[in-house]
């Protein structure tokens, strides 16, 4: 379970964590993607994925209209491409959040069971099989933050060379590590040509202990792409997906050793 996070919205976050849900899939996985962005859900516009093609979101799951594996839609074949024959994998499924407004605001005003949340988590990573399930998370702390980052094998922060997000990443560190999240990784997004990358890097690993494992450039490609697809597939031979495909490398490296 891999939730990813950033202190701001901004960072690149619901970007970066479809982009590696599709390469960890590419790799011959069975991966979930769940957006727990409740309260302005996006990440199925990177996935190219049609809202009014879905019957049940995560929000009919919270309020017990649904099962968390009726909220999940097979967007294997959209994004990665056909599977193997015997159709066990590769897999990519996505769990939206609603974009209803109605939905939306309900939430807001009488919020939800979160341990109904947390069941759903483990039994679809159960029911459908996963290797591997991500989180896009709310940006800021709030409960649903919190519980992700605590179930979470691993977590992955997201922040930019901004002073802002430097201050607000160190308490969500601190947060993790009281809640004792086994892995931190640390993701330094949409950095400008001419910035000495290497003291970024020491910089932010002093200032956190913890491992950063990418430091991804910011590119005129991803802007003019509006999160209106994959840059992964858009653009398999760009700096910022050879940057993704480390982190990649890593977590299945981590996960073996494990």
């Amino acid at each position: 379970m891999i939730s990813t996070h950033s202190f701001r919205g901004g960072t690149g976050k619901s970007n970066t964590t479809a982009n590696l849900a599709t390469l960890l899939a590419k790799a011959g996985h069975r991966v979930g993607v769940i957006d727990t962005d409740i309260q302005s859900p996006g990440i199925h516009v990177v996935f190219g994925f049609d809202q009014t093609r879905a019957k049940h979101a995560l929000n009919d799951y919270l309020w017990g209209r649904c099962r968390i594996e009726d909220a999940a839609y097979d967007i294997t074949s959209h994004c990665v491409g056909k599977a193997h024959p015997e159709g066990d994998r590769p897999k990519l499924f996505l769990i939206p959040s609603s974009l209803n407004s109605g939905e939306i605001a309900r939430i807001l005003r009488e919020g939800y069971d979160v341990g109904r949340l947390n069941d759903g988590l483990h039994d679809v990573i159960d029911r459908l099989r996963l290797d591997y399930l991500l989180i896009d998370t709310h940006p800021g702390v709030n409960e649903e933050t919190l519980l992700s980052i605590a179930l979470s094998d691993t977590l992955i922060l997201i922040l930019r060379p901004d002073s802002q997000d430097f201050q607000g990443t160190a308490v969500t560190v601190e947060l993790a590590r009281r809640l004792e999240v086994p892995e931190l990784l640390v993701v330094v997004n949409k950095l400008p040509d001419g910035m000495d990358m290497e003291m970024i890097r020491e910089q932010v690993e002093g200032a956190y202990r913890s491992e950063v494992v990418a430091l991804l450039p910011l590119n005129a490609e991803m802007s003019r792409l509006g999160s209106g697809g994959l840059f992964v597939n858009r653009f398999p031979d760009h700096p910022f997906t050879r940057g993704l495909e480390g982190i990649v490398r890593r977590l299945l490296s981590g996960r073996a050793a494990g």
